[in-house]
């Protein structure tokens, strides 16, 4: 696998894990029943992105290193989830 192809695999990751653990562990101002004026009650209270990112990291890195470890290896292809038979080319 080339390494920007790593890179893009590993940014795409990140983002992921990160969209998924947004929401997680989160108190908002609603919940609170300290909704400061001018803002929504869903907003969050104390939200620490510098703690969301660390745990995005750890995952992302342990997801990534399997996926990367799969693709290198090659022992797992396409061909191997291809129950239908759509993907091999005709024979003649």
């Amino acid at each position: 696998m080339p390494w920007f192809s790593a890179v893009v695999m590993f940014a795409v990751i990140w983002v992921m894990t990160f969209l998924v653990l947004l929401p997680v562990g989160i108190r908002t101002q609603g919940e609170e029943g300290q909704v400061e004026p001018g803002t929504h009650a869903g907003a969050p209270v104390n939200f620490q992105f510098v703690r969301l990112a660390k745990r995005v990291s750890l995952i992302a890195i342990v997801l990534w290193g399997i996926l990367f470890s799969v693709a290198t290896w090659g022992g797992f292809t396409l061909a191997d989830v291809d129950f239908f038979h759509r993907l091999t080319p005709p024979s003649n």
